[in-house]
């Protein structure tokens, strides 16, 4: 029978580096006089301490005769956990608001609690959790701003606190803390900007959800999609979002919505950045109370905004960050379209109000100028589903210079002969 044993790295670690155990290991091997290749294992440590990777450390010790094995391996991180704000708008959840303190990750840093001029206890108990977690912050605002004001003043209170992320938890206990993780694991690789929940992706999510906000994000998607050129994403009125802090410092806040139209404002902000989104899916969760989103709101709030934010992106993308095939397809398509339902019109009811049918080469020339500028308009939307942001602008993997070593114990099990 013939063991063969690897250990690699620990030679050329200082004894003070390693944990007891494997310190442990590492005298009973030298007692049962197994040979280390120390040079060996001295150049492999020198190739892996190069590395901004996590170098491994595995410490094998075995025993002939079938006995157990046990594998302790040290991971010399080089990435700290990253500092993560919470911001929570809080507008008369006095009742709720506890519940959602004590249920925090341990991965927040930072929590901003932004009372926005409640008028029950919110700010009390605001205050109350303070004093218990040194984490919780709270802002007050003299008059109600709305959940975007709410949330630009958290924002701008976790750029001044250094931080690296910052999420938007709602006080109303609606979101689903255990995703944070999930949520925000894209902004610290740099593999996303910004990170939102989507609550379509499952069909007991869209049957959880009152009806008035199923029929409001239903009708708004498709229309939130072409007003901020995000294509991809959907449920623009979720509120469960992320973003990556160095990207948000250069969102001009204060252009931000104040209101309803908060998330719908910072995507359209985002596009024209070329930030990266990703969604996450999550269940809808709604505790039982009514919802504030009325059809009134939604019809005669979001499609006015939402026009101005086509505009206006599409003004910039296309006229004055840049020309190309999607500008020259939108100059020419909307001019011959719109002169082509004005002059059919026109003419049709010309020759309408006088009895008249209209002559052919009227009716062709009005045909032939809807049809050619719908093609140019079809294809200038072509190529706007195509210029999805894909890659982040942000700054890469959030990196701290700390190491933080840590061991953990593998099950034994039975060496190989």
């Amino acid at each position: 029978m013939h063991l063969r044993r690897r250990r690699e790295n620990a030679s050329s670690i200082p004894d003070q580096q390693l944990g007891g155990e494997v310190l442990a290991h590492r005298s009973r091997a030298a007692a049962a006089d197994v040979v280390l290749p120390l040079s060996t294992a001295a150049s492999r440590h020198a190739r892996l301490s190069r590395r901004r990777a996590r170098p491994r450390l595995h410490d094998r010790s075995r025993r002939a005769g079938g006995l157990a094995v046990t594998v302790t391996r040290l991971l010399l991180r080089t990435r700290a956990a990253a500092h993560i704000a919470a911001v929570v708008p809080a507008y008369n959840v006095a009742r709720e608001l506890p519940e959602v303190l004590r249920a925090m990750p341990a991965l927040f840093t930072t929590i901003i609690v932004v009372d926005d001029a409640s008028s029950d206890d919110t700010a009390a108990v605001a205050e109350h959790y303070s004093q218990i977690d040194p984490r919780v912050v709270v802002v007050r605002h003299e008059k109600n701003r709305g959940v975007g004001g709410a949330m630009i003043s958290g924002f701008k209170h976790a750029i001044d606190a250094g931080a690296d992320v910052v999420v938007k938890i709602d006080g109303d206990g609606q979101m689903p803390l255990w995703l944070v993780p999930e949520l925000v694991q894209p902004l610290i690789d740099g593999t996303a900007d910004y990170t939102k929940g989507n609550r379509f992706r499952d069909f007991q999510a869209i049957r959880a959800m009152p009806l008035v906000r199923r029929l409001g994000n239903v009708i708004l998607s498709f229309l939130t999609k072409a007003a901020t050129g995000y294509w991809n994403a959907f449920d623009p009125a979720n509120g469960f979002l992320a973003i990556r802090c160095d990207v948000l410092s250069q969102i001009p806040l204060d252009k931000i919505d104040r209101g309803y139209f908060f998330e719908t404002s910072m995507l359209s902000h985002l596009y024209l950045l070329g930030a990266v989104v990703k969604e996450i899916p999550m269940p809808a969760r709604y505790a039982g109370e009514t919802s504030s989103l009325s059809i009134a709101q939604v019809l005669h709030q979001f499609p006015p905004r939402l026009f101005w934010s086509l505009v206006r992106r599409l003004t910039m993308k296309n006229f004055v960050y840049d020309f190309n095939l999607e500008s020259f397809h939108l100059a020419t398509g909307l001019p011959l379209l719109l002169a082509g339902l004005v002059y059919g019109g026109y003419h049709w009811w010309w020759y309408t109000s006088r009895g008249l049918a209209a002559p052919v080469g009227t009716v062709v020339l009005s045909a032939l100028l809807i049809t050619l500028g719908t093609q140019l308009l079809i294809s200038a939307v072509n190529l706007d589903l195509q210029a999805i942001p894909r890659e982040p602008i942000n700054t890469g993997p959030i990196v701290r210079e700390d190491a933080r070593p840590q061991t953990s114990e593998l099950s034994p099990r039975t060496p190989s002969t």
